[in-house]
């Protein structure tokens, strides 16, 4: 892990990565996408509607692992003080963020003709919210203070705290009474979807992941160009 605390060698990997996982991306999105909007049927009670789910589900899931990434730079940098570890943690709470914003998005579009409702405050709906308010939280805390070290503390024990809410979006529509449909995926006893529904969905799952890949790397290695423009002024303003 700290083989890559040298942001050259990190750069070095992320430079021959990012052309890769540029390409899946584009294609499992491409091949996704006809997936979902052409190969797969209609849903015998949601009909057309259901395909929404092949953006807002991926979305979800990219949501919550993005928020995981954010608690372990965050624990990474505390503990270890690793110092691409903080890069990494400004760099996924917006990235974060967006995928949340297309899970509420798209879920109210779900939700409207399914439940009657563009919102309702059940337990789902209101912790993904949170998790939303958790990512702006961070990125407002990380750029508060003039000390940048005292910014990324103070947003490190904000992602470290806010950890409690992800098993609350998990568990929320099986310990709460709640319009959210249960899970048909992540079951102990197996998927409940069919399996030309499943593929396409997995396909797009697999997209979002890349694309967050790609976004968390260009994030990084932008973060790190501007530390060193920073690092350069200072240096000019000394002499």
């Amino acid at each position: 892990m700290h083989r890559f605390a040298n942001p050259t060698r990190f750069l070095r990997l992320a430079n021959a990565v990012l052309p890769w996982l540029g390409g899946l991306t584009v294609i499992l999105f491409g091949v996704g996408l006809y997936q979902a909007l052409v190969i797969s049927p209609a849903d015998y009670q949601q009909g057309e509607t259901v395909r929404i789910m092949y953006v807002h589900v991926p979305a979800a899931w990219a949501a919550l692992s993005g928020y995981t990434a954010l608690a372990i730079a965050s624990f990474t940098f505390l503990v270890w003080r690793h110092p691409l570890a903080d890069l990494a943690a400004r760099a996924a709470s917006p990235i974060g963020a967006g995928f949340t914003a297309i899970a509420l998005v798209t879920g109210a579009l779900w939700g409207q003709p399914m439940w009657g409702t563009w919102w309702v405050w059940d337990a789902r709906l209101t912790s993904v919210l949170i998790l939303f308010f958790l990512y702006l939280g961070h990125m407002a805390l990380v750029n508060a203070f003039d000390d940048s070290d005292r910014g990324s503390r103070a947003g490190a024990v904000l992602a470290l705290v806010g950890v409690v809410n992800l098993p609350i979006i998990k568990f929320s529509v099986d310990w709460w009474n709640t319009l959210h449909q249960p899970a048909s995926v992540l079951r102990m006893d197996g998927p409940k979807i069919a399996g030309e529904m499943m593929t396409p969905l997995m396909i797009m799952a697999g997209a979002y992941f890349a694309l967050f890949g790609v976004l968390m790397i260009l994030r990084i290695r932008s973060l790190l160009a501007a530390r060193r423009l920073r690092q350069l002024r200072l240096a000019v303003q000394e002499t």
